[in-house]
């Protein structure tokens, strides 16, 4: 029976998720959940050869530890796995001059979505010619921008935007090369929010309703815009390889009928990213390997099936490249037992950052893991929650996690999985300063992104003085 104040208030209300066991050794790590280089040394944390310790000494927390080598391993593991493919790395789960570089070094060419990701890519040195465009509502000075820099490829998403790619090609003269993006109507397994190929939502044009076969139409007529192929992106944290199947089979069922009917042959197609990374033990990702030899499979069979050539096929990796390289370091400021319904207590954690600087718990309801970062200790675990200092309620870190039973102010707490969405997130709420990205490689650290200043917040600031 449900208790009037709230399920939270209802007698044993306080249990863990049903996937989160309660630890023999709360100090463990659960490797598939942090970068390859994460360990711990007498229950220190050690990354990139470093102990956290010492990179808070100099740094502060809240802080974001992104490793290199775990960083660019991935990226070569996407590289190597699609080999037949072009990897495009999704720059807008976390982008900055150094990782772009990476990205460029590694092999892999990089997807932005905004003017100010291209200023980023550009700034790294990266050749625009392995540069793709993204965005549901880009303006006519970007499309200018994009295409005088020599931007490999535009996708589209709406049919004024088709309107102001033509009016570009013809202003400048260059030539312009695009892909559509379809939604193919799949039902991605994961969260409505990142769920981007059903019907009801703002990218790209409906293959049912027939909006994608006039798209290719009018790009087709537009002089000066060469059409490359079909973009399909079915949403994100996905590890179930049927909604790819599903996708593959609709995109390649218009890219039949493309040919058939207005005699075009498109060259390329993109099978979007999405691909899911082990936040908690609940998470269970495919590697790169298997991924590729799935999604071949698919599009192999229905070419074959349609009795059509294959496309040159990419794919756009973010979460599951930068997600396990980068974990956030936090120091714990107030601990406090609170006594529920029923006798139950809850261990709240309260840490030195929180929604600001990771806003997916309560933008997704997403789920985290974290650990005591400073310390080895012999308590006994207790189902605890980590909360940030912020003034909302849902301004929550993590949710449900065993944590040594004599956790206390001062301790340092480190989150795995946090590369992506979560800087490129951060915000300044409650006036919050966002922290610095530190990479760390072979026991060197270096800041690749500044903590933001009071200067920089006023900086902005010009009211009445």
């Amino acid at each position: 029976m449900s208790h009037e104040a709230g399920w939270a208030h209802a007698p044993g209300a306080l249990r863990s998720p049903s996937w989160l066991r309660e630890p023999v050794d709360p100090n463990d790590l659960v490797p598939h959940l942090w970068s390859s280089t994460a360990h711990k040394v007498d229950g220190e944390l050690h990354v990139g050869g470093m102990a956290v310790a010492d990179l808070v000494a100099e740094h502060n927390t809240p802080a974001y530890v992104l490793d290199e080598d775990d960083f660019r391993a991935r990226a070569r593991a996407f590289r190597d796995a699609f080999s037949a493919y072009d990897v495009y790395y999704a720059g807008k789960a976390f982008l900055c001059t150094a990782v772009a570089r990476w990205v460029f070094e590694e092999g892999l060419s990089l997807d932005v979505c905004s003017g100010g990701e291209l200023s980023v890519a550009l700034r790294a040195g990266f050749d625009p010619a392995r540069i793709g465009y993204h965005g549901n509502n880009k303006s006519v000075t970007e499309l200018r921008r994009a295409v005088a820099v020599g931007v490999g490829r535009i996708v589209v998403d709406s049919f004024q935007e088709i309107e102001r790619i033509a009016m570009v090609a013809q202003d400048t003269g260059l030539p312009v090369r695009v892909m559509i993006r379809v939604t193919a109507g799949v039902e991605a397994h994961t969260h409505e929010y990142i769920a981007t190929a059903h019907e009801d939502q703002k990218f790209g044009f409906s293959i049912t309703s027939g909006d994608a076969f006039e798209a290719v139409r009018r790009v087709e007529a537009a002089p000066g815009v060469e059409l490359l192929g079909l973009h399909s992106h079915i949403g994100s944290q996905i590890f179930d390889s049927s909604g790819f199947e599903v996708a593959a089979r609709r995109v390649l069922a218009l890219h039949a009928r493309v040919s058939d009917e207005l005699g075009v042959t498109m060259p390329e197609m993109d099978l979007g990213g999405g691909f899911g990374i082990a936040y908690t033990t609940q998470d269970d990702p495919s590697d790169p390997a298997q991924l590729a030899t799935e999604m071949s499979k698919i599009v192999e069979h229905e070419c074959r099936a349609l009795g059509i050539p294959e496309p040159r096929l990419s794919i756009e990796p973010g979460r599951a490249i930068v997600g396990p390289a980068m974990c956030t370091v936090y120091t714990v400021g107030t601990v406090k037992p609170v006594r529920l319904d029923g006798g139950a207590v809850r261990t709240y954690v309260s840490v030195d950052g929180g929604m600001s600087d990771n806003i997916r718990t309560a933008l997704y309801d997403a789920d985290y893991s974290c650990t005591v970062a400073s310390r080895a200790s012999d308590a006994a675990p207790v189902l605890a929650r980590v909360v940030g200092k912020h003034c909302e309620a849902g301004d929550i870190v993590v949710k449900d996690e065993f944590l040594p039973g004599d956790v206390a102010p001062g301790d340092l707490l480190a989150v795995p999985g946090t590369g992506a969405y979560c800087r490129s997130m951060a915000s300044n709420y409650n006036h919050a300063l966002r922290p610095p990205v530190v990479a760390v490689r072979d026991g060197v650290a270096r800041v690749v992104v500044r903590r933001e200043t009071e200067e920089d917040l006023l900086a902005t600031d010009v009211g009445d003085l």
